[in-house]
């Protein structure tokens, strides 16, 4: 089932959650905001709903019968960078540090105010939203149906790792990414690496970009402590 569409293009929600009220509501001030809407109250279907429609955010409650959300959220993180806001009725610390560390941009807590869960959609994503023109990806285009990117106008020979890894910063210059979530991005299998890994990966596209454009400014910025962003 789904909340009623308002507005062509304006940013579609998924709403993924087992509460059928709480869903309906979540969805009626969406809805008011301006969004579409999509309710899930499944999980084991929303990895592949998010492959077929690209939803610009999740709105994902931990708890879901099928598959729960720190899977689901750990399984999107392979493939897309779509913003993930995590809603809990669990307080332990480690439930909202593991989501976060899967690759969620917020977590809210149940019972929550729509007003907040509004707000936070809302600066989710203006935080994660990419610059229109001259912004950090500006020079970086990416191919996703040819599984090619170019840099300043000059196709780069890129691994299967390194594209997923630059195509994940460019759909979020500015935001800081882990190693551990790099290395998420990096392979679309379960094999065993270490997070230096991403270190090599992030090397190897430093210099093919610098290859590309000899004078333009690295554009992949280490964060000391924390790991790799890309601002252009």
């Amino acid at each position: 089932m789904a909340g009623g569409p308002r507005m062509t293009g304006s940013p579609l929600i998924f709403i993924v959650e087992d509460e059928p009220k709480l869903a309906a509501l979540a969805a009626d001030y969406l809805d008011s905001a301006g969004y579409r809407t999509k309710i899930m109250d499944r999980g084991d279907g929303v990895v592949e709903a998010v492959r077929r429609a690209m939803p610009d955010l999740l709105l994902l409650d931990v708890m879901l019968p099928g598959k729960s959300g720190l899977d689901i959220c750990r399984e999107i993180r392979v493939f897309s960078a779509v913003p993930i806001l995590m809603t809990t009725a669990k307080v332990e610390e480690i439930d909202r540090l593991l989501g976060l560390e899967l690759g969620a941009d917020d977590y809210i807590c149940k019972p929550y105010s729509p007003r907040e869960m509004v707000a936070r959609v809302k600066a989710v994503l203006r935080r994660l939203s990419p610059p229109e023109q001259n912004g950090p990806a500006g020079n970086l285009r990416i191919d996703e149906a040819g599984f090619q990117a170019e840099f300043h106008g000059k196709i780069l020979e890129l691994t299967p790792a390194e594209f997923r890894l630059l195509r994940l910063f460019a759909a979020s210059p500015g935001r800081v990414f882990s190693r551990d979530q790099l290395l998420q991005h990096a392979y679309d299998d379960d094999r065993i690496v270490t997070d230096r890994t991403v270190d090599t990966h992030i090397k190897n596209l430093r210099r093919k970009l610098h290859e590309a454009a000899p004078e333009a400014e690295d554009p992949i910025v280490s964060v000391y402590g924390v790991g790799y962003k890309y601002q252009g």
